[in-house]
């Protein structure tokens, strides 16, 4: 069995607990306008089957065991590709090695499968309502409510990620609907607030693919840290 993987980064030290081997997946269904990986959109031509990609990440598992470290699987969507990732989550767990899952919810289903294999799960809230969602992403929230409601049947941890898009997320009303919204997931462990960039903007121009965000300025850290602030305040009112 073969998946399609856009790239491996070693030593990860963000997408979850301990040092990393972040796996990105290539392919999925959303265009965010935000997205700073476009050139993962489309599924590529670099393959690699389960046990050649098992053999890659061991090679770092003596830097799990010393952090509570251990795989991410981030993309693109890890989900699109779902029998590849349940294969080689199986190998992993048979490793004894924890598995994180960075997602936006919009797979193809076998959801339990799935989540019955990984550790945590890294949550990428997209937006909080129906016209929103479609506007930011080009498709609708039916999939990723799919999910959220299998995530909560799981009972795996939950790591919410959104990110600051300055216009767009930074409002009260919306950080009042956020609140709402996160707080129908059941086992969140932790939200992080992500400061929009410029990092991927050369990507575009390299692609030839139209940036509908190049004119909007970065989201200063301060500015976001506020946001959060008032965010928690609504958050913790229940």
């Amino acid at each position: 069995m073969k998946g399609y993987i856009d790239s491996i980064e070693t030593f990860g030290l963000v997408d979850g607990p301990g040092i990393r081997t972040v796996v990105f997946f290539s392919g999925c269904q959303l265009r965010c306008k935000y997205c700073h990986n476009p050139e993962m959109w489309k599924r590529g031509n670099n393959t690699m089957t389960s046990e050649e990609l098992l053999q890659k990440i061991l090679r770092n598992k003596p830097y799990f065991k010393r952090n509570q470290g251990g795989v991410t699987f981030s993309g693109g969507e890890p989900m699109l590709q779902k029998e590849f990732l349940i294969d080689i989550s199986k190998k992993l767990k048979a490793e004894g090695i924890h598995i994180a899952l960075d997602t936006c919810g919009v797979g193809v289903g076998d959801y339990k499968e799935i989540l019955d294999l990984v550790d945590l799960v890294l949550f990428d809230v997209k937006y909080t309502t129906e016209e929103g969602y479609m506007t930011l992403t080009g498709h609708t929230m039916k999939e990723s409510e799919k999910f959220i409601e299998v995530l909560n049947q799981s009972g795996k941890p939950v790591w919410i990620r959104q990110v600051m898009v300055p216009g767009m997320m930074d409002s009260d009303e919306y950080l009042q609907s956020l609140a709402r919204y996160i707080k129908r997931i059941k086992n969140v462990e932790k939200i992080e607030f992500l400061p929009f960039h410029h990092l991927g903007f050369s990507k575009y121009e390299e692609l030839g693919i139209p940036n509908p965000l190049k004119d909007t300025p970065e989201m200063k850290p301060e500015e976001s840290e506020k946001c959060y602030q008032k965010f928690l305040s609504y958050y913790e009112k229940g």
